[in-house]
């Protein structure tokens, strides 16, 4: 089971895509599933099985979406040493090979591994969970373990400098 805690912003992305299956897409089905059926014989009607299946997928994420949001806590504030990492967390590693990446921090329905966000769950993220820059952990990856240093510590995208995000957590 996955830790409970999302971001705001992933909160947001997973009530739109929920709003969309329901409001928009599922009608779309329904009205494509409604025209095939009336074309005659269900049995050989590959348009009719197809829509079918297709709204078994949609009603089955809606499901999911629906209970996922209400188990959910969104983590909406700065935690109390914004020095150490935390959930929401950027967080800049370096590698024995003095290597640097960047990581965030966030719920497990966020991962993103192409933008470098990472799950709570995750063993980089258990590694580096409370520590602040220049402390060094062990992270426990599936090639062994490796020593990294935390090399950064920000809750506000590295991208937006201006700190926009930590000025509207804290308000």
């Amino acid at each position: 089971m996955s830790s409970p805690y999302i971001t705001p912003e992933g909160h947001a992305r997973l009530r739109e895509e929920l709003d969309h299956l329901w409001r928009r897409r599922r009608p779309e089905v329904v009205r494509a599933l409604s025209a095939a059926a009336a074309e005659g014989d269900r049995s050989e009607n590959a348009e009719y099985i197809y829509r079918k299946k297709e709204l078994r997928e949609i009603d089955r994420r809606v499901r999911y979406l629906t209970k996922r949001l209400e188990a959910l806590k969104v983590v909406d504030r700065l935690p109390d040493d914004p020095d150490r990492v935390f959930f929401g967390a950027w967080v800049t590693v370096a590698d024995e090979a003095a290597e640097e990446r960047t990581y965030r921090v966030v719920g497990a329905d966020e991962v993103e591994t192409g933008r470098g966000w990472i799950s709570a769950d995750s063993p980089m993220a258990r590694a580096v969970r409370g520590k602040s820059v220049g402390d060094i952990c062990i992270v426990h990856l599936p090639t062994g373990p490796a020593e990294i240093e935390i090399v950064e510590v920000r809750y506000t995208d590295p991208a937006d400098r201006d700190g926009k995000f930590v000025e509207a957590v804290r308000s």
